[in-house]
């Protein structure tokens, strides 16, 4: 079973939001198309967060790095969990409702690299509008701010850009676009954490975890 953008309850209440050009939506959507192919596993697979319609004996994505106990709870009454963070701080928030493991986030770097583009622009914002107001944030003067845009727009604006304020795939999306990344979220003053990993990488290193995890399962399947 898999549990994705394409559930009808999610594409419901994304149809239905004023924030729907988020990331885990594509984030999701290169799941489904580069990870989970790539994967062997018996398990279920859910990379969006749309309570209460889970299952038992699932890989789930944690998209939520802010409040992930509070947004995640609903899980709890699912058995044999493991939760992908995309941040080690989030790995701990969580591990009371499963196995949660650390995955760096990852983009899909061959698509993005048809939207470089000459540096014609000088810095702006990009993620969700709520990232502006979190605590400590700090935005210069002067900046643009990229939001509400649809994906490929967004990317070929962002592209624009010599220098970018963003954290998470927006920040490593950037990098891809050959833009330079600017602190702002006091959460992660280095900017050097998000390294560019492509799906692919990030199969590979998923599934020595789940190897690791599932380790009798996947031996007496194969003997």
């Amino acid at each position: 079973m898999i549990i994705d953008h394409n559930f009808l309850p999610y594409r419901q209440l994304w149809q239905g939001s004023m924030n729907k050009h988020n990331g885990a939506f594509y984030y999701s959507k290169e799941i489904v198309k580069n990870i989970i192919p790539n994967v062997k596993t018996y398990r279920n697979w859910i990379t969006v967060n749309v309570p209460p319609h889970g299952c038992d004996y699932a890989v789930v994505f944690i998209h939520n790095n802010l409040n992930p106990t509070e947004r995640y709870a609903w899980l709890q009454q699912y058995k044999d969990l493991v939760l992908v963070c995309g941040v080690p701080e989030t790995v701990e928030k969580v591990a009371h409702i499963g196995k949660a493991i650390y995955l760096p986030l990852s983009v899909d770097v061959e698509y993005l690299k048809k939207f470089r583009a000459k540096k014609t622009k000088s810095a702006a914002f990009v993620g969700r509008p709520i990232k502006k107001f979190y605590e400590g944030v700090k935005l210069p003067d002067g900046i643009d701010y990229l939001e509400y845009l649809p994906r490929k727009e967004m990317l070929k604006e962002m592209a624009k850009y010599k220098t970018i304020y963003a954290v998470g795939r927006c920040a490593i999306e950037a990098k891809v676009l050959g833009c330079e990344v600017l602190f702002y979220d006091p959460r992660y003053p280095d900017t050097n954490r998000w390294q560019v990993l492509d799906n692919h990488e990030a199969a590979i290193m998923l599934q020595k975890e789940l190897d690791k995890i599932d380790y009798d399962i996947r031996k007496e399947q194969y003997e």
